[in-house]
C-alpha cells in the first residue's frame, strides 16, 4: 500500500495528538481529584451523581426548614413556659382572694396584682417571632390576635389555622398553635346555672352557682350536659332532697340530706357538679339546675379579668362574700383547665421537638451515604492515576522520538 509523505505526517501528527490528549487528560484528572470530566468519561455515573445532587439539594431545603421549624416551636415552648408562670402565681392569688377573713381593702390589693398579671398575660399571648408576626393567630400573622373589649372583656381576632413546614419528602411539621386553641378553647366551669325557683316562706336557702368541678362524671351521665336538672326539698324532712331530671318527677337520680345552719354553707356533689347552700330550708324548696347558653368554654384572660372585677367590686356584706367565694371558685377550676390545655400544648410541642431532632439526624446520616456514594463515583484513584500517567508519558516521549525519526526519511537525503 503506497503512504503518501503528507499521509505519513498526518498520522504522526495525530498520534502525538491522541496521546497528548491522555497525558493532559489524566493530569487535570489529578490536578481536580475527580475521575469524571464531563458526561461522557462515564455517562451512567455522571446521571448518578446528578441525582444525588438533586438529592442533597432537596435535603439541605428540608434542613433549612427544620431549622425554621425549631426555632420557632422553642419560642413558642419559651412562651407557654412563661403563661404557665403567670398562670400558677394568679392561681396563688386566686386562692388568696378565697380567704374570708379579708377585708374589701385586701381584697382590691389582690385585684391590683391580678390586673398587671392579666396585662402581662395579654403581651405574652400578642407575643411576635422574628419576622415580626403574631405566634398564636393562626394564619393570620399580621393580626393581633388578642385584643381587650371596652367592657374588660376580651376577643379572639386571628384564626383556628396551624401553621406547617415541610421537613420531609411526606412529612408536614406543625410549628404554631393558633390562640383559640391554646387559651380560649378551655372548658368553662361555670357554664351551669343554678335557678332557685320555689322558695317557700320562712326559707332561707340561698344555692351558689352550680360549678362543675369533675367533667369525666359531669359529660359521662344524662341527664347532663344537655337537659339540665331539678333539686327538690323535703322529703323525708326539710333538709332532705331529691334529684330528678329535668321536667319529670322519676326516677330519683340522687338524693341526700344537707346540715346547714344559718351560718355555714352546705354543698351538694351530683355527677360531677358541685352547688353551696346557705341558710336553712322548710321543704319545697326547688332549684333548677340548666346550662348557659353559649358558656360552653371561657378564656383565660376572661376568666381572670372575672375574678378581678369581683374582687375590685366587693363588699364586706354577707352578699358581697358569697358573690367573691363562688367568683374564686369558678376562676380556680376554670385556671386549672386552662393550665391543663397549656400543658397539654406544651407536651405537644416537645413531641414536635424530638421529630425535628430525630429528622435532623436522619438528614445527615442520609447526607453520609450520599457523600460516600459521591466519593466512589467521582473521586480519582491517585495510584492507578499515577501510573497510567506515568505510562501515558512514555508513550507521548516514544511516539515524539519515533515521529522524529519517520520525519527524517526521505529520497532527498540520499541525493
Amino acid at each position: 500500500m503506497r503512504i503518501s509523505t503528507i499521509q505519513q505526517y498526518n498520522n504522526g501528527v495525530a498520534g502525538l495528538q491522541r496521546n497528548y490528549a491522555n497525558v493532559t487528560k489524566t493530569q487535570e484528572q489529578i490536578s481536580t481529584g475527580n475521575r469524571i470530566l464531563t458526561p461522557a468519561d462515564d455517562p451512567v455515573a455522571s446521571v448518578r451523581l446528578l441525582q444525588l445532587d438533586q438529592q442533597q439539594g432537596v435535603l439541605d431545603q428540608y434542613n433549612s426548614n427544620l431549622t425554621a421549624a425549631q426555632n420557632s416551636l422553642n419560642q413558642e415552648e419559651v412562651t407557654l413556659n412563661s403563661v404557665n408562670t403567670v398562670l400558677q402565681r394568679v392561681r396563688e392569688l386566686a386562692g388568696e382572694a378565697g380567704n374570708g377573713a379579708l377585708s374589701t381593702e385586701d381584697r382590691k390589693a389582690i385585684a391590683a396584682e391580678l390586673k398587671e398579671r392579666e396585662d402581662e398575660l395579654l403581651s405574652l399571648m400578642n407575643t411576635r417571632n422574628a419576622r415580626g408576626e403574631y405566634i398564636f393567630s393562626g394564619f393570620q400573622g399580621k393580626t393581633q390576635p388578642f385584643v381587650r373589649n371596652a367592657d374588660g372583656s376580651y376577643s379572639y381576632e386571628g384564626d383556628e389555622g396551624q401553621r406547617k413546614l415541610q421537613v420531609a419528602s411526606s412529612l408536614q411539621l406543625p410549628i404554631s398553635d393558633n390562640g383559640k386553641r391554646v387559651f380560649e378553647n378551655v372548658i368553662n366551669a361555670g357554664r351551669l346555672g343554678s335557678t332557685l325557683t320555689n322558695s317557700p316562706a320562712g326559707s332561707t336557702l340561698s344555692p351558689s352557682a352550680a360549678l362543675v368541678q369533675d367533667e369525666v362524671s359531669f359529660s359521662g351521665n344524662p341527664p347532663f350536659p344537655d337537659a339540665g336538672v331539678q333539686i327538690v326539698f323535703g322529703n323525708p324532712d326539710a333538709n332532705s332532697y331529691e334529684i330528678f331530671a329535668m321536667g319529670t318527677t322519676t326516677p330519683v337520680l340522687g338524693s341526700g340530706a344537707i346540715d346547714t345552719d344559718a351560718t355555714t354553707a352546705d354543698q351538694v356533689v351530683f355527677r360531677g357538679v358541685n352547688i353551696k347552700f346557705d341558710g336553712l330550708p322548710v321543704g319545697g324548696e326547688t332549684i333548677d339546675v340548666t346550662a348557659k347558653p353559649n358558656q360552653q368554654k371561657q378564656g383565660i384572660l376572661d376568666t381572670i379579668a372575672n375574678l378581678r372585677m369581683a374582687l375590685e367590686n366587693s363588699t364586706d356584706t354577707p352578699a358581697g362574700n358569697k358573690v367573691v367565694r363562688d367568683a374564686v371558685a369558678e376562676s380556680l377550676t376554670n385556671l386549672d383547665n386552662g393550665m391543663t390545655v397549656v400543658d397539654s400544648v406544651r407536651g405537644e410541642i416537645g413531641a414536635r421537638l424530638n421529630v425535628v431532632e430525630s429528622t435532623l439526624t436522619d438528614n445527615e446520616d442520609v447526607t453520609l451515604v450520599n457523600q460516600s456514594v459521591q466519593a466512589d463515583l467521582r473521586e480519582l484513584d491517585y495510584s492507578e492515576a499515577l501510573s497510567r500517567l506515568s505510562f501515558q508519558s512514555i508513550i507521548l516521549e516514544a511516539s515524539q522520538q519515533s515521529y522524529v525519526k519517520i520525519a527524517s526519511l526521505s529520497l532527498f537525503n540520499k541525493l
